[in-house]
């Protein structure tokens, strides 16, 4: 397997983000989404985690039969709340026999289920440890572009982010909308001797009624991105609005590779048409 902290060092990387399948439905999507995008040769693939016994056991599947059944690199979300120190160390060992060698620590929302326990570690930069602490692992944490909800203001979210990145070997950011606001993390980043990788994450909006939804998941849609997309549904109705949404990501992409990011990780929703999309335009490999 590979470790993305190499893949990192020779090079821009590309890579995919998918949650594991519930139903049959979810799964037979699933399946034709990693067939098609497969050949587009991605530098790794991620895989997202809620928490709970069911949840985990559905990433530690989707991950490991990646790795047994196709060419991808995958990476595995793991998160600190709902799990004792024990259980998350257990977790950890699991994968690392399985042959994962990719992790991508991070707190996680509260717990919410009637069996879920607070858990043991409070910050990610705690499984950042216990992952070091466990050997093998590439590890990954997250970034917010803007301010991460839970923070007080952005200079103690930066403060956050660079003592967890100073650990971890990357960062993979919240998708986002302006290349500025990529710009400005990285170089509070710096201004803090903090320059290891942060992966860009990228979700295009592909109809206006996901626009609501963007907020909650992680970024507000601003207002000049919104008038195009309803221009875009007076012209052409849906199909128009996930033209012009594509559209609006490719730049943000092309914008984004144009002051020198180290890599591009694309939110897919467990779909392919508009990273095929984003990829040909762009010319980063044969669709």
């Amino acid at each position: 397997m590979t470790r993305i902290a190499d893949l990192l060092a020779k090079g821009r990387t590309y890579s995919f983000e998918f949650f594991p399948p519930k139903t049959d439905a979810e799964q037979a999507t699933l399946v034709k989404t990693l067939r098609d995008l497969e050949p587009l040769g991605p530098s790794f693939v991620s895989v997202t985690y809620r928490g709970g016994a069911e949840s985990r056991q559905r990433t530690f599947d989707l991950v490991t039969g990646m790795l047994r059944t196709t060419t991808l690199v995958p990476m595995a979300h793991l998160i600190c709340v709902a799990h004792s120190r024990l259980e998350l160390a257990d977790i950890l060992v699991a994968y690392r026999m399985a042959g994962v060698e990719n992790l991508m620590a991070l707190g996680g929302d509260p717990p919410t289920g009637p069996d879920d326990g607070p858990g043991e570690l409070n910050h990610a930069y705690e499984l950042v440890e216990l992952a070091r602490a466990i050997g093998g692992f590439s590890v990954g944490v997250a970034a917010q572009p803007t301010c991460h909800p839970l923070s007080p203001d952005v200079a103690s979210d930066r403060d956050h982010l660079a003592t967890k990145l100073a650990l971890a070997d990357f960062a993979i950011s919240q998708f986002f909308f302006e290349a500025s606001e990529y710009v400005g993390l990285v170089e509070d980043l710096a201004e803090r001797g903090v320059d290891k990788p942060v992966l860009p994450g990228i979700m295009p909006v592909t109809s206006l009624s996901s626009v609501p939804r963007m907020a909650t998941m992680g970024a507000a849609v601003p207002a000049w991105m919104v008038d195009r997309l309803q221009a875009a549904d007076g012209r052409g109705g849906k199909d128009a609005v996930r033209d012009e949404g594509v559209a609006i990501a490719t730049e943000l992409c092309d914008q984004l590779l144009g002051v020198g990011v180290p890599g591009l990780h694309f939110y897919t929703l467990n779909r392919s048409s508009a990273t095929r999309e984003i990829y040909s335009t762009l010319g980063l490999a044969a669709v």
